[in-house]
């Protein structure tokens, strides 16, 4: 191993090391329901967002199987958090780096890859990302990061400090130590991956439920109703994929819920009044999903506790998701979710 790939991996572990693990918050339920729901807040990150942990693994990665040296420029396919993070981590280790994004990209999230260095690569498609990202990285003889190949395999499942592993060590000295459900998103189907790797090599009695918004080819593939399963690009940042990805594993997934849209929205906006919690989308696909689990336990008389994350903050989205113009202009009418919802919390009752 080169003296710049041991100082370039010193330099990422030093990074983990001093940054402190995220919040496990306690979502307020009525204590005699005996649920808990916990929400591990990701948006704590220093590029503010779950992608934080998947960038370091990624590069980690790239560096320990010799595909990154000193020499290379970093490429990327993505528009969001994942851009933003590993523009972080590459100008930490003085690579330049490089990711593809439609034109259709928000000036905000430009803004942030740029901060951090990153250049944009525009593409007038969103289905023409990837192969010009490859494209990219064969013309400079850099590397293709490639998060939704490689963000499955990148992180050690086994524990490492990994997103698993912390929030089992945190719930530890909880009332229900060893939780009934955790609830993720997908968007590469890294996190899913890990979660549901980590609880069988545990031997934990714990499910992994994956919500996947409205449109996403992840639930067809995961049910098989669909062949080839294919979907649209999502309106929730983050999650969702027109086609699956190679980085999603569904064998090690316990069940699947679809969630719409204008339901993810209803949620971070319940999420934000009752507890100060700013949050982006997926957050709100996940508790919607956790929220008609919660309803399934009461229902079955079963007491414990669920697991779900906050994988950004909402103030990324103040032009968006919080904007009621915005909302209005997607079609989207909140109000029969943000009912069901509050009928949730007051009754533990789900009413489709």
């Amino acid at each position: 191993m080169s003296d710049w790939t041991s100082t370039a991996i010193a330099l990422l572990e030093a990074d983990a090391n001093r940054s402190a693990d995220t919040h496990l918050h306690l979502f307020p339920l009525p204590p005699e329901w005996g649920i808990d729901l916990y929400l591990k807040d990701e948006s704590v990150h220093p590029t503010g967002s779950l992608k934080h942990r998947l960038a370091r693994s990624l590069i980690l990665y790239g560096l320990v199987n010799g595909h990154i040296t000193e020499h290379s420029t970093l490429v990327e396919s993505s528009s969001g958090s994942t851009a933003v993070s590993e523009a972080y981590f590459a100008r930490m280790l003085g690579l330049p780096f490089v990711t593809v994004v439609p034109r259709s990209t928000s000036q905000e999230k430009i803004d942030l890859i740029e901060f951090y260095g990153g250049r944009c690569h525009f593409v007038d498609r969103a289905e023409d990302m990837s192969p010009e990202a490859q494209r990219l990285a064969s013309e400079c003889h850099g590397h293709y990061l490639d998060q939704f190949t490689y963000a499955e395999r990148a992180t050690d499942w086994r524990g490492n400090n990994n997103i698993a592993e912390s929030v089992f060590s945190q719930l530890s000295q909880e009332r229900h130590p060893i939780p009934r459900w955790i609830v993720v998103g997908a968007g590469t189907g890294g996190t899913s991956a890990t979660f549901g790797r980590y609880v069988k090599y545990r031997r934990h009695a714990t499910q992994i439920a994956v919500v996947d918004p409205e449109g996403s080819a992840f639930y067809d593939g995961w049910a098989g109703t669909v062949d080839p399963p294919a979907g649209r690009p999502s309106r929730i940042e983050g999650i969702g994929r027109p086609r699956v990805e190679a980085s999603f594993v569904p064998t090690v997934i316990d069940e699947m819920i679809r969630v719409p849209d204008a339901g993810s929205i209803a949620a971070i906006r319940m999420l934000r009044e009752r507890t100060l919690h700013l949050a982006g989308g997926s957050t709100g696909t996940n508790l919607y999903g956790a929220f008609q689990l919660i309803a399934r336990m009461r229902a079955a008389g079963e007491s414990g506790s669920i697991v779900t994350l906050i994988c950004d903050s909402g103030i990324r989205y103040a032009g968006t998701y919080f904007n009621d113009e915005w909302v209005a202009e997607q079609g989207w009418d909140l109000a029969p979710h943000r009912a069901r919802l509050d009928h949730l919390l007051e009754t533990g009752v789900w009413v489709d």
